[in-house]
C-alpha cells in the first residue's frame, strides 16, 4: 500500500521519469537507420522509450555491440552508457 502511494506521489512530481510500462520495440523503430545500426541492430534492442524531448533511453541485450563513434557519425551528439545495458542517447541541446 505504501509503495503504491509513494509511486503515485513521485509520478505526480515527475510524470515523464516514472513509466507505467516499458516500451518494447516494434517492427518500426523511431530511431534513424544509422543510429539503429550503431546500437547493434534492431535485434539488439531490448526496449526503447523517449524520456524527454532531447533524450531516448534504450536498453540493449549486448551492450558490447554499441559503436559510439558510429552514433556520433549518425548525428547523436551525446551518449551516456549506464549499468545493465541501458544507454541514454542525447539527441539535442
Amino acid at each position: 500500500m505504501f509503495e503504491k502511494l509513494q509511486r503515485a506521489f513521485w509520478k505526480a512530481l515527475t510524470p515523464d521519469l516514472i513509466v507505467e510500462a516499458v516500451a518494447v520495440p516494434t517492427g518500426e523503430a523511431p530511431l534513424a537507420p544509422g543510429v539503429l545500426s550503431a546500437l547493434g541492430g534492431a535485434g539488439n534492442l531490448k526496449s526503447q522509450q523517449r524520456v524527454a524531448l532531447t533524450r531516448v533511453r534504450v536498453q540493449l541485450h549486448e551492450p558490447g555491440r554499441l559503436d559510439a563513434v558510429a552514433l556520433r557519425a549518425a548525428g547523436v551528439p551525446g551518449v551516456m552508457v549506464l549499468a545493465g545495458g541501458v544507454v541514454h542517447l542525447i539527441t539535442g541541446l
